[in-house]
């Protein structure tokens, strides 16, 4: 899911840091309402992130796809913690790894760091509190939806290159959006689901005060 550079052109880059710049202000303001016990937690779920994208999947056409695990990182300690991880997360691969760019570091963290967090995060407790579904199916259902909605953005912004600045990406949105989102569908997406159930069952089991230190408070802008 990480775009490179040179696949989207400068336009659609200064677009999301713009689009960035007020999300990270309100994200890091974010932190002050962490607790000097959540501290460690989000560091720990911060390295996993960085772990689990790592390891990347084959799938049909020659690319690979990988989970992201900001969904755990929303449940456990809030969506705007899980931007701020998934941007310090993308900024280290970004300049040591050379996965994704640095012209297109904002989208990609718009797309893993703000889209997949919160969309997996408020399907998660749709499914908990609206349909009453239990907590561990739930976090997987959220994870699911969060990282393929997550990659079928990816595809978008792909896909409109040819229309807004050709000479980017080659593809238009039905090559790019199918093949982004298909490919999560059915081998990042059902990956993300397992991970994220089996750590929320873990912790559930082993940390139940972890869930009692999860706190959403509205910070000002």
């Amino acid at each position: 899911m990480h775009i490179p550079d040179g696949y989207l052109g400068p336009y659609t880059c200064a677009f999301f840091y713009l689009i960035m710049i007020p999300i990270w202000y309100r994200a890091f303001r974010w932190l002050k309402n962490l607790r000097p016990n959540q501290v460690p937690l989000l560091g720990v779920l911060t390295a996993f992130s960085f772990l689990v994208m790592m390891y990347n999947m084959p799938v049909p056409g020659g690319t690979t796809a990988h989970i992201v695990g900001g969904t755990i990182i929303a449940i456990l300690v809030s969506p705007w913690a899980a931007t701020v991880s998934l941007t310090v997360v993308l900024l280290i691969q970004a300049l040591f790894f050379g996965d994704g760019g640095i012209t297109t570091y904002a989208a990609n963290v718009f797309n893993m760091g703000v889209v997949l967090p919160f969309v997996g995060y408020y399907t998660y407790r749709f499914f908990t509190q609206k349909i009453r579904v239990n907590e561990i199916v739930s976090s997987g259902i959220g994870a699911y939806i969060g990282i393929v909605t997550a990659a079928t953005m990816a595809g978008i912004e792909l896909g409109i290159q040819p229309y807004i600045q050709p000479g980017y990406c080659p593809y238009t949105l039905s090559v790019s959006v199918p093949a982004m989102a298909i490919a999560h569908l059915i081998t990042a997406g059902p990956a993300a689901a397992v991970v994220t159930g089996a750590v929320i069952w873990y912790v559930k089991k082993s940390r139940p005060d972890l869930f009692a230190m999860r706190t959403i408070t509205k910070v000002r802008w």
